[in-house]
């Protein structure tokens, strides 16, 4: 009996769409018996994970191949190799090829050290999709329109795990939405590392909200489009037109905030300030009044004073963040943030409890103001799916099936979930 091929996922959703790319990849190249650890690099609390993943599926597979991958694998390729537990190191370009998991199937076993296969990404100057006739999740699929950035956040390693900003030709991507959809996927996230800088490296450099405009025109049959993580000081105005004048583009917006305070976001070398962020949310509600709005927050950063981190909880409020993603800063060694005085451990720790309870406070309130809505859900599983903001629901005595559309009344919290009815 072929034992499978598992592939652990970690990090963010251009990781997710790269992991059915290796996973088609493998099955046309006949690898079996194979465990694939997809990292992620953006915290060292996130390469600690993969480490224990990897001792665990060594323990849990012990005649398994190990193969590791992603960003952690390409910026300390090394380090994994070293571990006794893994058999190939494949960096972020090589693992989209196909012809590196040919090769790799051939390479393990053999006597010496690790294979490590990692280039040096920042020469890599262009990138393609990668087709797929479907994806793993039917209901929902992950389409890559850019990868890598030109940005120098002091904080951030993930440029040298992806490379330099680098996007996908609009018609590439309408060809890959189109096949997706033709498979009975109804939702399509555009994914990337840095997705508002998408098309400044194509010809005519097309913005993102041009993309997004062109998918939805012409891929009428798609019901569902949505964005990943946004830098709102990118945003076009094709973008903001999209948002307040296109339904099937979801109400639901992620921002790369990462602060409140204007002198940490300078330390941060981000290209915004604090007004700008309450700005930009002020003028989307203004033109899409249901929105909500996700967004990233570093707890602790170097430097950051008391009354520096009181900044960027009171912007929960300002900006009105109804999904927080809190990051406890973690030193990457390489980073101009790693040479800045540090904060404390425990102060860390406590100032991201303290973000976490603002914005659990921020989504409770949301969840209550959903009851006695209607809402068009996209079911998941037979009973339960998500609305347009991206919330849970759950319903009793339902018989959907995956990737089914049908409106549901809420009618009462359920933690941060909701419970509901079928309208019929």
């Amino acid at each position: 009996m072929n034992k499978p091929v598992d592939i652990i996922n970690f990090g963010c959703r251009l990781n997710a769409y790269e992991a059915e790319v290796m996973r088609s990849h493998a099955d046309t190249a006949g690898l079996e018996n194979a465990v694939v650890i997809n990292t992620c690099a953006v915290t060292a609390e996130a390469q600690r994970q993969a480490r224990q993943t990897i001792r665990r599926a060594r323990k849990d597979r012990p005649d398994a191949r190990i193969i590791v991958t992603g960003c952690a694998a390409q910026v300390d390729g090394p380090a994994f190799a070293a571990m006794d537990e893994v058999d190939l190191v494949v960096g972020n370009e090589e693992k989209l090829k196909v012809d590196t998991w040919r090769a790799g199937a051939l390479d393990f076993g053999l006597a010496g050290e690790t294979p490590v296969r990692v280039n040096d990404i920042m020469q890599v100057k262009e990138t393609a999709l990668h087709m797929l006739d479907g994806f793993g999740e039917r209901t929902r699929a992950f389409v890559q329109v850019q990868t890598g950035c030109d940005h120098r956040c002091t904080f951030c390693i993930i440029p040298f795990g992806r490379g330099n900003s680098r996007s996908v030709g609009a018609g590439e991507v309408v060809a890959q939405i189109r096949t997706l959809v033709a498979s009975g996927c109804p939702e399509v996230v555009l994914s990337g590392v840095d997705i508002t800088s998408y098309g400044k490296d194509l010809p005519g450099q097309p913005s993102l909200g041009n993309l997004v405009r062109r998918i939805l025109k012409t891929v009428p049959e798609l019901k569902r489009l949505r964005i990943s993580s946004i830098d709102s000081v990118e945003a076009d105005e094709d973008l903001l037109i999209a948002i307040a004048e296109e339904e099937r583009l979801m109400p639901h917006l992620h921002l790369s905030l990462q602060a409140g305070d204007d002198m940490i976001l300078k330390r941060m070398k981000r290209r915004h300030l604090r007004d700008d962020a309450i700005r930009f949310c002020d003028d989307v509600r203004r033109r899409r009044p249901d929105v909500v709005f996700g967004a990233d927050i570093i707890a602790g950063f170097p430097t950051e004073t008391d009354a520096m981190f009181e900044n960027s909880i009171r912007l929960v409020d300002d900006c009105g963040l109804t999904f927080l993603h809190v990051f406890p800063y973690s030193v990457r060694p390489g980073t101009p943030a790693a040479k800045m005085p540090q904060v404390n451990g425990a102060d860390i720790k406590a100032r991201a409890r303290a973000l976490r309870t603002a914005g659990e406070k921020q989504l409770s309130g949301f969840v209550a103001a959903q009851v006695g809505q209607t809402m068009d859900v996209l079911f998941e599983t037979e009973t339960r799916g998500r609305t347009p903001h991206y919330l849970n629901v759950d319903i009793t005595g339902g018989d959907m099936k995956p990737g089914d559309i049908a409106p549901v009344r809420l009618l009462h919290p359920a933690g941060h979930d909701l419970a509901g009815e079928l309208v019929v």
